[in-house]
């Protein structure tokens, strides 16, 4: 069965750079969630203003399709995830679909995201993100991963996983 796997989480905790190295390793294509972002919703964000779960749906509608379109092959999906209700609606269009959760706090998102020069998202977002956030830990096949880890250990740990588990597993523990 191909894998189809979600990096998930904050702004700033690392979805892109650990879905790429998971892509790579894995020999699956990456859909970078940002880059499926509406002009508006970019705007919106670029100024400081936080999205709603209708400027979302459209996003997540793509992102079900992109799924849908590596049924067969599999793929690497970087997408914040933030509520159970998006995972939920990814589940609906991929039902063997798994997420690797980045855990970061407050305080290192808000450093990383305002140490990234001309992305869109804007470092007054980060407490935002936090208030929409409603942990995946205890849903069936989510690893969380503490995202302060080197990219080598991530990747390594996500891929591991990945591999070794089966659809409606999950995984539990800190793994700091």
């Amino acid at each position: 069965m191909p894998v189809r796997v979600v990096v998930m989480g904050v702004a700033g905790c690392g979805k892109s750079s650990v879905g790429a190295a998971l892509a790579q390793v894995l020999g699956l294509p990456l859909i970078e969630g940002d880059d499926h972002h509406s002009a508006a919703n970019k705007a919106r964000m670029s100024q400081g203003i936080a999205l709603t779960d209708a400027d979302r749906a459209g996003w997540l509608h793509t992102l079900g399709g992109r799924l849908q379109d590596h049924a067969a092959s599999g793929a690497v999906l970087t997408c914040s995830a933030l509520k159970r209700g998006y995972r939920d609606r990814l589940r609906s269009v991929a039902p063997d679909l798994r997420f690797v959760f980045l855990d970061l706090d407050r305080e290192a998102a808000r450093e990383r995201v305002e140490r990234r020069p001309g992305h869109f998202f804007s470092s007054d977002l980060v407490d935002n993100q936090f208030a929409t956030l409603e942990s995946p830990v205890g849903e069936a096949d989510v690893l969380r991963l503490d995202a302060t880890r080197s990219l080598a250990e991530l990747q390594a740990l996500a891929s591991a996983w990945l591999v070794a588990s089966r659809p409606a597993s999950s995984l539990e523990g800190d793994h700091r």
